[in-house]
């Protein structure tokens, strides 16, 4: 099955590790926190995690083949049916070392002065 080039892809490489692919700005910017310290990611899922886990995720980034290794914790969790049917998934914080501050980098940079856009996304 093929995914539409302006969906996120998320899958569960091995337990604990979080595969996501974003291929669109778009996407991206519905998915990107920059109002959590450090920089986040909201990642759809439907596995249970609870807040405070520690995760792994394997970024993908719009056009760039290479994955972004990077650690976090789980710091907002959208469950199944939540009101406004929101998309089910967790927020995760990047951790706040040097693949933390790449990954944050690497997304400001490629989001540049859409982050000033009011438009709504996976979790504001």
């Amino acid at each position: 099955m093929s995914t539409p080039a302006n969906e996120t892809t998320t899958s569960q490489v091995r337990p604990g590790v979080l595969s996501l692919s974003i291929r669109e700005k778009s996407a991206l910017f519905a998915a990107y926190m920059p109002f959590i310290k450090g920089g986040g990611l909201f990642i759809p899922t439907n596995k249970n995690h609870k807040m405070g886990e520690e995760v792994f995720m394997l970024l993908t980034l719009i056009d760039d083949p290479a994955k972004i290794p990077v650690s976090g914790k789980v710091v907002w969790v959208t469950p199944t049916g939540a009101h406004g049917v929101r998309t089910q998934g967790v927020g995760v914080q990047f951790s706040a070392n040097e693949s933390g501050k790449a990954a944050h980098n690497k997304i400001e940079g490629l989001l540049g002065g859409a982050l000033k856009s009011s438009r709504a996304t996976h979790t504001m």
